[in-house]
């Protein structure tokens, strides 16, 4: 059973599809094929790498060009689609095991017909079609047995259950389900209208494994509907700590707390109402830069979404006993979360997505909390630019990741590092937005006067000795240079 998409969800979803690379082993884009037999093939394929890559679902989608990921559009109408007397999607389940959720979604995409197919990720062992396993290798697809090792790597995301699918509330009944659970968020969260009947709620939240069948006609609350849309928190043993705790201090240390408060509900039950209340305590400033001379919050609302929003979905929640906090100073603003980053901090801002936490970033990301494309790091980034913030910092202890926003400094206040940061950062920027740093860049990244382009040109040599940039091209003038991430 799967709940039906909205076009403007649907269109969304394409053209996130569509900026992915050519080989990309969760994804096969069609024109017209419609052959039955390849279609089943596909679906087992499909299913076992969207596991083997850590994803929610894999998808096929008929009437984008393969090479060019243009929309060119498709003949292939699953709805009229029969294989003998037998519709295509009776047929493809019955040939299936196990029966994984997919829905073929028919839509208009730059007045063009397109279909898409979201295929469910294989759970427990690998998908079969007609008694066959596949794989997808690269940008093919393959019989699995003939890829052993691929084979042993699934079975061992087989061995490991992701924290969402574990179980928060076991054997429940139905009433209970509905008294937990916020579910009149999870519809409008996703702009579905309401079901009528209490059967219906149930069937669209166990479509999306917020809950899942048990024993005797009663229902399990896995973790990832509890900790989504948990009415309170504190109902769910395992789920107690994980709620975020957003402090308020006086001064610029820990030693007066002026007000401590801690979320009751769900992640995304209660986004909203987390950054209110965070955005609500910030003092403001006077800005004077490209945006202008106004009255802003200390920190950009855009940046303290994202972040926070990426505090919860990274976070490791197997950590137990500690939860993401939100730390407000009269100077800056702390958000950490249990669990050390997938990867280096110096990578957030060009880095792929990636998360432990796949089906609850892939919600996040379906109700618009966060990016699809990646961690969001670089708006942050370019917001502190904007308003002529120090850049942010970003750290790991022992068992936590830590994102520092500063509050605005005056550049002749910034200290060397404070400005070699900013420098790396306003390169890696540049750079994911196909574009190179100079000097010219750098100055107007920091408000510095043209007459004072050696200040920028200081910076500029400080941050290549500490190893964080390179010169594209030394053969022309200094001002002229342009400037690369080392990575890059």
């Amino acid at each position: 059973m799967t709940i039906d998409r909205s076009t403007e969800y649907l269109l969304g979803l394409l053209n996130e599809l569509r900026k992915l690379p050519r080989e990309t082993e969760w994804v096969e884009f069609k024109h017209n094929n419609d052959n039955p037999e390849e279609i089943g093939e596909y679906l087992s394929a499909l299913a076992n790498s969207a596991a083997l890559t850590g994803k929610v679902h894999g998808y096929m989608v008929w009437g984008v060009d393969n090479d060019t990921h243009d929309v060119i559009g498709t003949a292939f109408a699953p709805a009229s689609a029969k294989v003998g007397n037998e519709e295509l999607e009776s047929w493809l389940l019955r040939l299936l095991n196990p029966k994984i959720n997919f829905h073929f979604y028919s839509f208009q995409a730059d007045d063009k017909p397109v279909v898409l197919l979201e295929i469910g990720v294989a759970f427990r062992h690998p998908v079969q079609f007609k008694n066959s396993e596949f794989i997808r290798v690269g940008s093919y697809k393959k019989r699995l047995k003939d890829f052993p090792e691929k084979e042993r790597d699934l079975w061992r995301v087989f061995d490991r259950t992701p924290f969402e699918r574990e179980i928060a509330a076991e054997n429940i009944a139905a009433d209970e389900v509905l008294r937990l659970l916020d579910y009149p968020a999870y519809f409008d969260l996703l702009s579905v209208p309401l079901p009528e009947g209490r059967d219906g709620i149930l069937v669209a939240l166990a479509a999306d494994e917020m809950i899942a069948p048990g024993k005797g006609g009663k229902w399990n609350i896995t973790n990832l509907g509890a900790v989504l849309f948990a009415k309170k928190l504190a109902d769910f043993r395992p789920l107690r700590r994980k709620a975020v705790r957003v402090i308020l201090y006086k001064g610029e240390s820990r030693v007066e707390t002026v007000r401590e408060q801690e979320g009751a509900k769900g992640y995304a039950a209660g986004f909203e109402g987390l950054i209110g209340f965070v955005t609500n305590l910030l003092p403001s400033n006077e800005v004077i830069g490209q945006a202008l001379r106004k009255e802003v919050p200390m920190f950009p609302e855009l940046a303290i979404r994202e972040l926070v929003a990426n505090a919860i979905i990274h976070q490791d929640f197997h950590l137990t006993g500690v939860g993401p906090m939100v730390e407000i100073f009269n100077n800056r603003m702390e958000i950490t979360n249990p669990g050390l980053p997938l990867v280096s901090t110096d990578r957030f801002i060009d880095s792929p997505p990636k998360s432990r936490n796949e089906a609850l970033a892939s919600f996040m990301r379906r109700i618009g909390v966060c990016e699809e494309r990646g961690s969001g790091v670089d708006k942050v980034v370019s917001q502190s630019e904007y308003y002529q913030l120090p850049a942010p910092l970003f750290e790991t202890t022992n068992d936590h990741t830590r994102v520092v926003l500063f509050a605005h400094r005056e550049f002749r206040a910034m200290d060397k590092e404070d400005r070699i940061r900013a420098c790396y950062l306003h390169a890696c920027l540049r750079y994911v937005q196909r574009d190179f740093m100079t000097n010219t860049t750098l100055r107007e990244r920091f408000g510095i006067e043209e007459k004072n382009s050696s200040m920028a040109s200081r910076i500029i040599k400080d941050t290549m000795e500490a190893d964080l940039i390179r010169c594209h091209d030394e053969t022309v003038g200094s001002k002229a240079r342009k400037y690369l991430p080392w990575w890059a």
